[in-house]
């Protein structure tokens, strides 16, 4: 795993989830918070997020709705969705409008979203890498048909 320390955006609604995330995982992780979607939207446009948790159940918009639109502006950021409900819905939206990782249900296990937190960040380095590659790839391709052609012109 990778030195460098995770950075967790935490959004829900309720200030007491708020400042229980923050309690339970500001020693593992970067912790960021707010319960306010367009925060959170700002808030990815200057910092680093690595992990993005976000409740699903919210009075502006749904958990969803937002990763929906944190997708198209940050496609590389990891969504995990949590709810206090079992809607079969919501978990079948949160996968194909939302791009989530993982669904969770509250309430959360601190453990589990921790190894969570942990897997999905090697998910987005693994990502990462492989889109660094891709595009080198695409560059060295681009180079090669580059030298094919002048030698098939010569």
């Amino acid at each position: 795993m990778s030195t460098e320390r995770i950075n967790v955006l935490y959004l829900d609604d309720e200030p007491s989830n708020l400042v229980s995330f923050m309690a339970n995982f500001r020693r593992d992780f970067n912790v960021f918070t707010t319960s306010n979607p367009g925060e959170a939207l700002r808030m990815v446009d200057v910092q680093s997020i690595h992990v993005v948790i976000c409740d699903h159940k919210m009075p502006q918009l749904t958990g969803v709705q937002f990763f929906e639109r944190l997708s198209v502006t940050h496609p590389d950021i990891i969504r995990i969705l949590l709810t206090g409900y079992t809607d079969v819905q919501t978990v079948i939206d949160a996968i194909n409008q939302g791009q989530v990782y993982r669904y969770f249900a509250k309430p959360m296990d601190p453990e589990e979203i921790r190894d969570t937190i942990k897997s999905a960040y090697e998910f987005f380095l693994a990502s990462k890498k492989a889109r660094e590659t891709y595009t080198r790839l695409l560059r060295e391709n681009e180079q090669l048909e580059f030298m094919l052609r002048q030698k098939l012109l010569n």
